[in-house]
């Protein structure tokens, strides 16, 4: 039988650390004179007390968690910690049924940005640092998850990384604590960095600390419904911009740099790649813009930017309605939220990495073809691809398929129109945030969906965020078998 205890003292554990993060945005609302402190400090204390008890009753004497606990921790950690991190959304002012609570809590905690709060220039202080918390919380945690956990359970071609931290990484920091200790500190590090230039460039204080979270995060939750684009500033948007770039590229590299290897970052492949693709994205948009729509060439430049950005690296801010910008726009928009960013970055989608091996491989077969007898042998990084990768690799994407079209088919049974189901499951397995058309678009939200959409796209954002065979080699009876 699997032994439980360690996945509940890591759960109670993660449950005590949220209750302690639910008293920040309780002092803000505290000072503001919003009742909604109440509110986070009994959710605080519940969490707490809830968290403490799993832990205490769960100690297992230093056991170590093998590959079935870890699979199922991953799963339970994003489930539970929503669960509880929707009480403030719940019982706050803004008076949320708990499936519209869980959902806000969801796409924050998965850095997807989705929301159905309808006023948010409205909203209590307290709530919306609240949001920006759970998207910060959730891009380092999914930093952690692609670096210390995906790569030992061979998810999706993430094993490719248990050779890629570098050897000078490997050295620097042998144990998984340095890593996060590094990593951590670089992100913190980066959101300091934002916050100050936001702050400098125009916004006021809570504002900037808010939007570098949910920016490095590359998550997308904004204190005001216009997004980006209700500050109206070419400053700002330029921050913004670098700032979703920085959180698309792996952290590994940043920390490799600062220890005196900035040659690596631009060595790596997928770093390359990234970037050519997101220039070239951005350079057909703008010159559509310029060209079709009559938009100044300069101007044009910048809305592309920053929205090609925004989708692509599924953070989801909005300074124009880019579903607006015509016929051949909105199908660019609609590929590119399927790319995402890097593999140990705080970005989803299906990364940049497995479009490599699949290229990879498929050059190797053309290859093969015109040269029988020859031996071609697919490489990534300058390193030879496993056999193994390219199957995990070519699986992700089978499934990944497999998943949007049940989701797009599930949402168009509960009755959405056909462009809102299509631009609602890629936006919810992408963890992009906006979607397509009038109801999901950049100028609109989820509130008006059916409660059983909301369902759906919020396991759409689990499966997503979570890369697809940590949860459903749960549902499998072999998982189980002792």
């Amino acid at each position: 039988m699997i032994d439980f205890r360690p996945i509940f003292l890591v759960l109670g554990t993660l449950l005590a650390t949220l209750s302690v993060v639910m008293l920040i945005p309780a002092a803000v609302d505290a000072f503001a004179g919003n009742p909604d402190w109440q509110v986070f400090t009994t959710a605080a204390g519940v969490t707490a007390f809830i968290g403490v008890s799993l832990a205490l009753t769960s100690r297992t004497g230093g056991a170590r968690l093998n590959v079935r606990q870890a699979f199922i921790l991953t799963t339970m950690s994003w489930i539970v910690l929503t669960g509880f991190a929707a009480l403030p959304f719940a019982f706050s002012q803004l008076d949320m049924s708990y499936t519209d609570a869980y959902f806000e809590a969801m796409s924050g905690i998965t850095t997807t940005g989705a929301t159905v709060i309808e006023n948010l220039n409205g909203a209590p202080p307290g709530l919306l640092l609240w949001r920006a918390l759970l998207q910060w919380m959730g891009g380092i945690g999914v930093i952690v998850l692609a670096i210390a956990v995906l790569p030992l359970l061979r998810v999706g071609g993430m094993q490719l990384f248990r050779m890629e931290s570098s050897d000078q990484s490997e050295k620097s920091m042998p144990r998984a604590a340095s890593i996060a200790a590094a990593i951590g500190g670089l992100y913190l590090g980066f959101t300091v960095i934002w916050a100050f230039a936001l702050w400098l460039a125009g916004m006021s204080g809570f504002d900037a600390i808010a939007h570098a979270m949910t920016t490095i995060a590359t998550g997308g939750y904004s204190t005001v419904d216009a997004s980006i684009g209700h500050f109206d500033s070419a400053t700002i948007d330029v921050i913004v911009t670098l700032g979703m770039v920085v959180g698309s590229l792996p952290f590994l590299l940043y920390w490799s740099a600062l220890q005196g290897n900035p040659a690596a970052f631009w060595r790596d492949t997928q770093v390359q790649w990234f970037l050519i693709v997101l220039c070239f994205v951005v350079m057909l948009v703008a010159g559509w813009l310029w060209l079709a729509n009559g938009i100044n060439p300069l101007q044009a430049l910048r809305f592309a930017s920053f929205n090609v950005v925004s989708v692509m690296t599924g953070t989801g801010y909005a300074t124009a309605s880019f579903d607006q910008w015509g016929s051949f726009a909105i199908p660019i928009f609609f590929f590119i939220m399927f790319i995402g960013g890097c593999a140990g970055s705080t970005t989803c989608g299906i990364k940049i990495f497995r479009f490599q091996v699949l290229y990879a491989a498929a050059r190797s077969q053309f290859h093969n073809l015109v040269q029988p007898h020859g031996v071609f042998i697919p490489n990534f990084n300058r390193r030879p691809i496993p056999e193994e990768v390219i199957g995990s690799v070519l699986s992700f994407f089978f499934v990944f398929g497999v998943t949007f079209a049940f989701l797009a088919l599930a949402l168009s049974l509960i009755g959405l129109d056909f462009l809102t189901s299509i631009s609602g499951a890629a936006s919810a397995i992408a963890n992009v945030g906006p979607g397509l058309g009038p109801v999901i678009g950049p100028d609109g939200n989820y509130a008006s969906i059916p409660d059983a959409a909301k369902w759906v796209l919020s396991a759409g954002m689990l499966l997503g965020r979570l890369e697809l065979f940590t949860i459903m080699v749960l549902f499998t009876r072999t998982f189980w078998r002792v």
